[in-house]
């Protein structure tokens, strides 16, 4: 094989790839991009870890000669981060080496056959539809952050993709909070199997969209893989097994009878929160809330640290009542919430408070409280 790319080309698509391959890898081929130069002038460029596998396709200065070869991903990618811009990049590979020169650089990288590369074997994809990649963008901004991480409960390790009520419906949880975000069906998903998307899927899918926002995505799934298409022929095809498990159902912890409506500014909010938890410790997480007639009074005690108080402007006409929760969830979803106002609809100290935009807002976010 032999090809030569401009820099620019060569090291955005190792920046998309190179992230799905893991630093420490048992089986050394994992650790390599393959490469593959076809007689037309196209180079595709792919990397997997055995769950997701990224493939991008390029336009070559020109290939010399036809072929495929694996080469170490990380390598390769600071390689064409240090060369001088504006260069061409020419790749030769051959008798187990590839020699990557550039304008006065020469370099000789060890490879790997490329008949040893592994592909994910998609099978059946029937579940077919397109979807705005700015749209896909917020549905994995508003719900991600409430992904769990803890590895016992796996089925919660991902986003939850499903359609009900003539929507799509993208949800996380962790146990302590819920996200939720709603759009309406797109054609062709109806039907579509409950699938949860993992969560390295969702970081690597996410990274890709920055650079796409004003395009579609082409996504298609079965029951247990999904492919995620941006940039159409020239651009990058992302496949990834989905986690195999069944997702709670999240719908009976929505609250639908809290009767206590408090409204306030998220900004404000965020801020008070924020200030008050500066003294809270690992083992005092929690934020005490005691509402008022309009207004509501943030604490926080700590026996090492001492107390810190602030008094929020709000909306509130119930009675009042003290509800404690833990701030770091509490900012994390205010930090979603971009208008001028907030809705926390409350019922008592121990029941799960919903917390959304309003009633037209696609995302809604529900928190359980903490005992303080």
């Amino acid at each position: 094989m032999k090809a030569t790319i401009e820099r620019s080309t060569l090291l955005r698509c190792l920046s998309h790839v190179q992230s799905v391959v893991e630093r420490r890898n048992t089986i050394p081929i994992l650790s390599n991009v393959l490469i593959e130069a076809s007689a037309g002038g196209a180079v595709k460029v792919m990397a997997t870890d055995l769950d997701l596998q990224v493939v991008e396709a390029l336009g070559a200065v020109s290939v010399d000669q036809p072929g495929a070869i694996t080469v170490s991903a990380h390598l390769l990618f600071d390689i064409a981060r240090k060369l001088p811009e504006g260069s061409q990049v020419s790749l030769d590979a051959a008798e187990n080496r590839m020699i990557v020169k550039a304008g006065r650089s020469r370099f000789t990288l060890p490879t790997l056959p490329r008949d040893d590369f592994p592909m994910i074997a998609e099978g059946e994809l029937p579940t077919s539809f397109e979807i705005p990649a700015a749209t896909l963008a917020e549905m994995i901004d508003r719900t991600r952050f409430a992904i769990s991480t803890e590895e016992t409960r796996y089925y919660l390790n991902g986003i939850f993709l499903h359609v009900a009520d003539d929507e799509l419906k993208a949800a996380a949880t962790d146990g302590h909070r819920l996200a939720r975000f709603t759009i309406k069906r797109p054609d062709g998903s109806e039907g579509m199997p409950d699938v949860i998307v993992p969560r390295k899927c969702v970081a690597e899918l996410r990274k890709l969209l920055e650079e796409a926002l004003d395009t579609n995505v082409l996504v298609d799934l079965s029951a247990s893989k999904i492919r995620f298409t941006l940039g159409g022929q020239n651009g990058v095809v992302l496949t990834s097994k989905l986690i195999d498990g069944t997702f709670p159902d999240y719908t009976r912890v929505i609250p639908t009878g809290n009767d206590k409506l408090m409204k306030v500014d998220p900004r404000t909010f965020f801020e008070g929160v924020d200030r008050v938890a500066t003294i809270a410790t690992e083992k005092t997480r929690a934020v005490k809330m005691a509402l008022e007639q309009d207004r509501v009074t943030l604490s926080v005690t700590s026996p090492d640290n001492g107390t810190a108080a602030e008094e929020v402007p709000a909306q509130y006409s119930s009675e009042g009542f003290e509800i404690g929760f833990n701030a770091n969830y509490l900012k994390d979803i205010l930090g979603q919430i971009e208008g001028d106002s907030v809705e926390l609809h409350l019922a008592d100290a121990g029941a799960p408070t919903l917390i959304r935009q309003d009633e037209k807002s696609p995302a809604l976010y529900v928190l359980m409280p903490m005992r303080v």
